[in-house]
């Protein structure tokens, strides 16, 4: 890593912020994107990177400024988890699609071509178990980051043996403000097992070290994504146990 350019979206706190300073700590040259632009400017401070803040979909022109043109690694971690099914108004679900898939799909179309040209490129997508399983309370969320790890598989499957490298960290329980913001359901499916952003961080450098696509900081994720795939009416029978769960905490009326 040490002098790679790397590109980071939604980080300004919580696992991107963690995934800055690992890299920056590795040695890598860093660009600390967030939609807020005080707290970009004070992880790219902390790091002794470059703040570019404002819509992920936009970063990569000023990012590739400042780090000289080259972009070797590209981080696709910012993410809305709006709660609601589809009921839900569609700026939510326009806001999930646009921030949770098509900001990685614009990002790769701007990069890939280069990458292939130079023969290596890393791209990271930041998914969330969400995106192998199902997050209660949140279809835009569930949605939307299983397209992304769709999209995440799509890219490895066709230019792994081109030198570009992808990987999808799915992480469960987070410590972070959108957990926070979660409410009684985030307390009740995910807080329980939560673990802080810089485990996550550590698990992403760990499975580059080991080429690995598939990033699982819980590593209880890999036996539920098999239980979904081979015994669905089961494991979507315990999900709804849990469903009904949130529907009888203190104000949930209405979920």
């Amino acid at each position: 890593m040490r002098g790679a350019g790397v590109v980071v979206t939604g980080a300004g706190g919580g696992i991107g912020a963690a995934l800055a300073r690992g890299f920056a700590a590795r040695g890598a040259r860093v660009v600390v994107n967030d939609i807020d632009a005080d707290k970009a400017r004070a992880v790219a401070a902390e790091i002794d990177g470059t703040a570019v803040p404002g819509d992920a979909s936009k970063a990569l022109p000023a990012a590739r400024d400042a780090l000289g043109g080259a972009v070797d690694v590209f981080c696709a971690n910012a993410g809305v988890a709006p709660v609601g099914g589809p009921e839900a108004e569609e700026a939510l679900w326009a806001a999930a699609w646009d921030v949770n898939v098509m900001a990685h799909v614009r990002a790769a179309r701007e990069l890939v071509p280069g990458w292939l040209e130079r023969g290596h490129g890393r791209f990271v997508s930041t998914v969330s178990a969400a995106g192998l399983l199902t997050m209660v309370g949140s279809a835009p969320y569930s949605v939307s980051k299983h397209a992304a790890y769709a999209f995440a598989e799509w890219l490895s499957a066709t230019y792994r043996h081109r030198g570009i490298r992808v990987h999808a960290i799915c992480p469960q329980g987070v410590r972070t403000d959108m957990l926070a913001g979660t409410g009684p359901t985030g307390e009740l499916v995910l807080a329980p097992t939560a673990i802080e952003p810089e485990a996550v961080a550590d698990a992403l450098f760990q499975g580059i070290a080991e080429e690995r696509f598939l990033i699982l900081p819980h590593p209880e994720v890999a036996d539920y994504y098999a239980a979904r795939a081979t015994a669905p009416d089961r494991w979507l029978e315990s999900i709804n146990h849990l469903q009904r769960k949130v529907e009888q905490l203190p104000g949930a009326a209405g979920r």
